[in-house]
């Protein structure tokens, strides 16, 4: 492990380490005054991430998200101020977006399987069967008895939008509240950072490019920043040679189609996470309006022949 002089007082080393946790890869750096100590914080924020797995996963049959879906159309549940305030914001997101972004789509993943193992398109009909399952005006919120309730049988909400994003903002608190001084934490591509490497050098995220497998075709660096990026990567259908993405648009019940990523820069992961999500539903003009209508938040969008565009905040090297 190299150390590094920073200012004339102390030494700071360069801790990483990397998990798998919420179905994809945990990549963690932290900046700390010794290596023992730097791989103790890790583990805490590796906690973390799996306290927020497990309270918001809809695989766990005991967590509050699953309990909220198995009475949907029944009764309210009660849940934790931390689940429900996730689900108010989300719910703003989705208002927002004009429903680009909804935690309700869950349904729709009981006829798409997107995983390339589906050998044929869902008929309309099927389509049609579950769209009435799908709308986050449905999801009944109240904040007097803490309760959350959806108001139709069948309806499910997840958080695969958002629930990355959510959970590496979460860990980066703890982390910050125990006075580390920097570090980067990505969740799966939902990317958050603070402070600075010990040269004092900004983080950097590359953009890469999605036709070049690995390939960076610019750095941009951040600072007390995120980024989380949305794309058609490995999760895919194919149907009369057209590929579809795995990201599904709420409103129409099918793939959202015509942007092979979107990469969102804001001060937190979970909205960078929520609008990247919903911003490869929007397209690409209704998208740059939103992010150009936002304060402190941008995107860079690259289509489905390969041309990026930008938000007019984005400077590129």
């Amino acid at each position: 492990m190299t150390c590094f002089a920073y200012g004339q007082e102390k030494k700071y080393v360069t801790v990483k380490k990397s998990y798998e946790v919420m179905g994809g890869d945990f990549d963690i750096t932290v900046v700390s005054e010794d290596e023992e100590l730097g791989y103790i914080y890790i583990q805490e924020a590796l906690a973390e991430v799996q306290r927020i797995e497990k309270l918001i996963s809809s695989w766990d049959a005991e967590s509050e998200t699953s309990l909220i879906n198995k009475n949907a159309g029944i009764k309210p549940v009660s849940v934790s101020w931390e689940l429900y305030n996730l689900i108010e914001r989300s719910i703003q997101i989705s208002e927002i977006t004009n429903g680009a972004f909804d935690i309700t789509f869950t349904a729709l993943n009981d006829i798409w399987k997107l995983d390339g193992s589906m050998e044929a398109m869902p008929t309309s009909n099927e389509v049609e069967s579950i769209k009435h399952k799908i709308g986050y005006k449905n999801i009944i919120l109240d904040s007097k008895e803490q309760t959350v309730y959806l108001n139709k049988k069948g309806m499910r909400i997840s958080f695969g939008g958002i629930g990355k994003g959510f959970a590496a903002d979460k860990a980066k608190s703890l982390l910050v509240s125990k006075e580390v001084k920097a570090g980067i934490i990505n969740i799966d591509g939902d990317i958050t950072t603070w402070g600075t490497k010990v040269t004092g050098d900004k983080w950097l995220i590359g953009v890469v490019n999605p036709d070049q497998k690995g390939g960076i075709s610019s750095w941009i660096p951040i600072l007390e920043s995120s980024v989380a990026t949305s794309g058609g990567d490995g999760n895919f259908i194919i149907s009369k040679n057209k590929k579809y993405t795995h990201i599904i648009n709420p409103v129409t019940g099918y793939p959202a189609t015509g942007i092979l990523s979107v990469s969102v820069f804001a001060k937190s992961a979970e909205l960078s996470d929520a609008l990247a999500t919903s911003i490869f539903v929007m397209g690409i003009d209704a998208g740059l309006a939103l992010i150009n209508q936002l304060g402190d938040t941008e995107v860079i969008i690259v289509d489905s022949i390969n041309k990026l565009h930008k938000s007019n905040g984005i400077l590129l090297n």
